[in-house]
């Protein structure tokens, strides 16, 4: 035991730019904790509490601590200041090149500013790990969207490559009657991080979804006031997308599960919403996810008395692949090994590539840090040629 925690973090941030959020939203019991070899009779190293306690050590100039290549007159767009993106363009700007981060919200930081609760990342977690990317000399300029404040292909006129770290769009719609009465998961977390006061939390609320957000918006109601919480899915807790460890922590928390259950009406009494018309559903053969397909059964109609809905059912594939006629996997755009996609000079990573399995924020990290390595080989194999 040294306790050297610079030297900790030091390692730490050599590795991974983004350790600090890591420490946090990283699913550890599922990867290295959960994969600990000595069984039952002994307790994995808290690997995550303690890289945490490592880098919540580092306060102000972070960026000194690690070594910059000289410049190497290359420059590199980036669009999207999520996990993927800001781990890019950390590892490019540490490579020596100039590196502009083009975000389309007024702060950077994807979901862990807007979209991880706060009880799991606080903003201003999220937003000093974007302060240490300046540090390393990247520009950030926010409030810029590609097609709309800026044409894509005046960046790669600018630039010598481009990184796409664009995330997924917004919730789908449900597709039933009353779905104008339902709230944005996304949202629902985001007014609960940045303006709390804009959150109103129902007596009675109900989450449709059963993945990682939807626990998430299950928490902010249940400690945020709610009476009863209740979580509705149209399968089992078998096929539940949430990790193993949120469905435990959930249940603790005292919130209730509906599976099997398929909402087809928002009941309201003009603008406000009294209950959930749904259908009991069975499971059949696997669908294009390889899960059981859920069938609804005739005449199981039944209500759930709610005050408020929150749909949490995914999010819509990225809107970059039509914009630029990219190939796709899935509604995913698709890359090569090197994280190149059908556009010469044209990266990308992070969640808008996730085309199979499940996408997290450490998945985003690596992403951005091994796209950055390809690119810089690439910028400088074409040096070394001209």
């Amino acid at each position: 035991m040294t306790e050297n925690l610079t030297g900790s973090a030091r390692t730490i941030l050599e590795s991974n730019l983004l350790g600090a959020t890591c420490a946090r939203v990283c699913p550890v019991q599922e990867l290295c904790e959960g994969a600990c070899v000595l069984g039952k009779d002994h307790k994995p190293i808290m690997i995550g509490r303690l890289q945490r306690y490592a880098m919540d050590h580092l306060h102000g100039d972070i960026a000194r601590m690690l070594r910059i290549a000289p410049s190497t007159g290359k420059k590199v767009a980036i669009i999207g200041a999520g996990a993927a993106g800001l781990s890019c363009a950390g590892e490019l700007a540490k490579a020596g090149h100039s590196v502009t981060l083009f975000e389309r919200r007024p702060m950077p930081g994807g979901l862990s500013t807007y979209g991880i609760i706060a009880l799991r990342e606080p903003v201003d977690v999220a937003l000093a790990e974007v302060e240490m990317i300046r540090q390393l000399g990247v520009q950030i300029e926010t409030g810029i969207q590609v097609g709309r404040d800026i044409a894509f292909n005046e960046l790669q006129a600018r630039f010598d490559a481009v990184f796409l770290s664009a995330g997924l769009g917004a919730t789908p719609s449900l597709n039933i009657p009353g779905q104008e009465y339902v709230l944005d998961g996304l949202d629902y977390i985001e007014r609960s991080k940045i303006d709390r006061q804009s959150l109103s939390i129902g007596r009675q609320v109900a989450v449709i979804g059963a993945g990682n957000t939807a626990i998430d918006c299950a928490t902010v109601a249940a400690r945020l006031g709610a009476e009863r919480v209740t979580i509705i899915y149209r399968r089992t807790q078998t096929e539940m997308t949430a990790y193993p460890h949120e469905y435990e922590f959930i249940r603790k928390e005292g919130v209730d599960f509906r599976f099997l259950t398929q909402p087809v009406r928002i009941l309201h009494d003009g603008a406000n919403v009294i209950g959930i018309e749904c259908l009991r559903m069975s499971l059949s053969e696997p669908d294009e996810t390889l899960r059981p397909r859920p069938r609804p059964i005739a005449g199981s109609e039944f209500t759930i008395a709610a005050d408020q809905v929150v749909k949490a059912i995914g999010q819509q594939k990225p809107s970059l692949i039509a914009l630029l006629a990219l190939d796709s996997v899935r509604g995913y755009v698709k890359v090569n090994s090197e994280f190149e996609t059908s556009l010469a000079g044209v990266y990308a990573g992070g969640d808008c590539i996730r085309s199979s399995g499940s996408a997290s924020t450490v998945m985003a990290v690596q992403d951005g840090k091994l796209a950055a390595r390809a690119i810089h080989q690439r910028l400088m194999a074409r040096e070394e040629r001209s």
